[in-house]
């Protein structure tokens, strides 16, 4: 299992990671699963090992909005597990996944401090994010908000061929434009913007980035 870089297992000890494996249970969800629904009030958490996830909600229209993508390592449902509140969020696989299944999380944390601050820099670091979002919602047009998002998903999931930066990417346009805040059709001109600029090539679930420092320009 290789956690992705700044992500919940990545932070923690050798220790703390047989600890957490010991607290909780191993399962796995095939891609298009709902593994959390939104308003549901169970308080165990996720802690993912294989595999990716979106995080969505919906507005009153009907629309999903995404909020994020989670990999390996990646912590989901910290906040209802510590407060009690229902699940602000649905969480969906994108792909197979495998997970860990910890229900009694809170009491893993007070035997585990170093663990309880490490989790409250990472959901310090979430809220920085969404503040960031935010803001580009109002600063971007939806070429640089697409732009940013596929650099975002370059810099985790990216691999470098001799074509370009190829990111296997685990959204549809439809969920790439909720994670945009846009219409399926803005994010549909956006990418062919992107393509006749020369710097992406887009295949089925697939990104090429042709011009790494081009697309981040356009981002700004």
């Amino acid at each position: 299992m290789n956690a992705e870089p700044g992500e919940f297992l990545s932070l923690l000890t050798d220790e703390e990671v047989a600890a957490l494996r010991a607290a909780g249970r191993r399962r796995r969800w095939d891609r298009g699963t709902t593994v959390i629904t939104e308003g549901d009030t169970y308080e165990w958490v996720l802690v993912l090992l294989e595999g990716r996830v979106k995080v969505s909600s919906h507005t009153s229209s009907g629309n999903e909005v995404v909020l994020a993508v989670r990999g390996p390592g990646g912590l989901i449902g910290e906040q209802s597990a510590i407060d009690g509140s229902p699940r602000s969020a649905t969480v969906t696989t994108l792909e197979p996944v495998t997970g860990l299944v910890v229900r009694d999380f809170v009491s893993f944390l007070e035997a585990h401090g170093r663990v309880a601050v490490l989790l409250m820099k990472l959901v310090s670091e979430r809220l920085r994010d969404s503040d960031r979002k935010r803001i580009e919602y109002g600063a971007f047009d939806t070429t640089g908000r697409v732009a940013t998002r596929l650099l975002e998903l370059a810099d985790r999931y990216g691999e470098q061929t001799t074509s370009g930066l190829r990111v296997a990417l685990p959204l549809s346009q439809d969920e790439l434009a909720g994670w945009t805040g846009s219409s399926r059709e803005a994010v549909s001109k956006a990418l062919r913007t992107l393509r006749d600029r020369g710097l992406i090539e887009t295949g089925r679930r697939r990104v090429t980035i042709h011009d790494v420092e081009g697309l981040r320009a356009r981002a700004r």
